[in-house]
């Protein structure tokens, strides 16, 4: 009877590691497979690990390609709107973290987002036949293996199998990822990244850094930032499994070209949040200072310089409402603060979508960094000289 107890005899501890294993490669699934590769094509894949992916999917989630891939799309063009399928800045994060599975569920009978946002996933025989048709007998498949392998202990384990996308995608991601962490970027959205290492979710902690470049593949940032789901997309590239079609942009300094050209605007649009995280690193110490200088009783400046730190990273239009009269009253009792925020306003029009010229936009910036080295703050003319020289890696 030894067959009842499954093929595998493993030690307590054996069936934990299993599980582990195996909702890690479910979660690499995703996040390769469903998220940089199908949603945003920030990858191509060999049909080899393509359709791995896809059939370990079908056995541990039931998902459909094209369901997932279209209400991620959605997610992505109407975040934190009404028309969002799982923002909790507007259905409130209890909402998202605990049932974050039934909006899923709920978005995929919509036909409007299968339509709109569903192009371009796989449509082939196996797909229309197998996969889509029969989404719900991959996970009974996947239980009755478990048992042969594990015996009771499979039950256990598919039991955690079926609850981990469930729970740390829809819900912890989708849910935590955009109300609880920190913020490299103060892009539109109210992504965060929930930790600077992305391996229990595969990088998908790291929401933020996504949403800010939505097209990459790689989805840490900044040097201390470790995303496993990049470490495997770069061996499966080395396999000639795998080819990365886009990355987030990085800057460099070219000390070779300090007149402003057409490229030197191009690198500034698409780092635009990278350039306003900068700008407001780089004038910390002379908003600090000017902030210790002012008579504010009713809050400490540092308190304030975090805040302050917020407003330059910001578009104005992004300030929330309660926080702008505060923002004002500061303008109004201090130049150079009033200076500093305002040429980082300006800053915003080079990457508003704007009806004048590349050419005309050059011209605006040639007179930003002219303002900029003219002002006296010493910190402002030090980020102007590094801007001219910012360039594409």
């Amino acid at each position: 009877m030894n067959w009842l107890n499954g093929l595998l005899d493993l030690p307590w501890w054996g069936y934990i590691v299993a599980a582990l294993i195996l909702t890690h490669i479910t979660i690499a699934s995703v996040t390769i497979f469903l998220h940089r590769h199908q949603a945003h094509r920030a990858l191509d894949l060999h049909p080899i690990p393509s359709h791995f992916f896809r059939f370990w999917l079908w056995l541990t989630t039931g998902m459909v390609t094209k369901q997932w891939a279209a209400i991620h799309r959605k997610h992505h063009a109407r975040c934190e709107t009404a028309e969002d399928p799982h923002s909790p800045q507007v259905l409130g994060i209890k909402k998202v973290l605990w049932e974050g599975a039934e909006l899923y569920r709920a978005a995929c009978k919509d036909q409007s987002i299968m339509d709109k946002f569903g192009h371009g996933t796989p449509d082939d025989w196996l797909e229309r036949n197998v996969y889509s048709k029969h989404n719900a007998k991959g996970i009974v498949l996947m239980l009755i293996i478990n048992l042969m392998l594990f015996g009771p202990a499979g039950l256990t384990i598919w039991a955690v199998q079926m609850v981990w996308i469930p729970f740390w995608a829809a819900g912890v991601i989708n849910g935590l990822g955009h109300f609880w962490g920190y913020r490299n970027f103060e892009n539109e959205d109210a992504s965060t990244n929930l930790v600077p290492w992305g391996i229990l979710v595969g990088g998908e902690e790291l929401h933020n850094n996504h949403h800010t470049f939505g097209t990459s593949a790689k989805l840490s940032y900044k040097w201390y930032e470790f995303d496993i789901g990049w470490m495997y997309i770069r061996i499966l590239e080395t396999l000639k499994l795998a080819t990365v079609r886009r990355v987030a942009p990085q800057l460099a300094q070219d000390p070779s070209r300090p007149q402003l050209d057409l490229e030197h605007l191009q690198a500034i649009v698409a780092n635009r949040y990278a350039i306003a995280a900068r700008y407001a690193r780089e004038l910390k110490a002379e908003y600090y200072a000017e902030l210790g200088k002012l008579n504010l009783p009713e809050l400490p400046s540092t308190m304030l310089g975090r805040k302050m730190k917020i407003w330059l990273k910001q578009d104005a239009k992004d300030t929330p409402e309660a926080e702008r009269a505060q923002l004002a009253q500061l303008l109004e009792q201090s130049q150079v603060l009033a200076t500093i925020y305002n040429m980082r306003q300006e800053l915003t029009r080079l990457w508003e979508r704007s009806s004048l010229t590349r050419e005309q936009l050059l011209n605006e910036l040639q007179d930003w960094c002219g303002r900029a080295e003219a002002s006296g703050i010493a910190a402002l003319q030090r980020f102007s000289l590094s801007l001219r020289q910012t360039a594409l890696a």
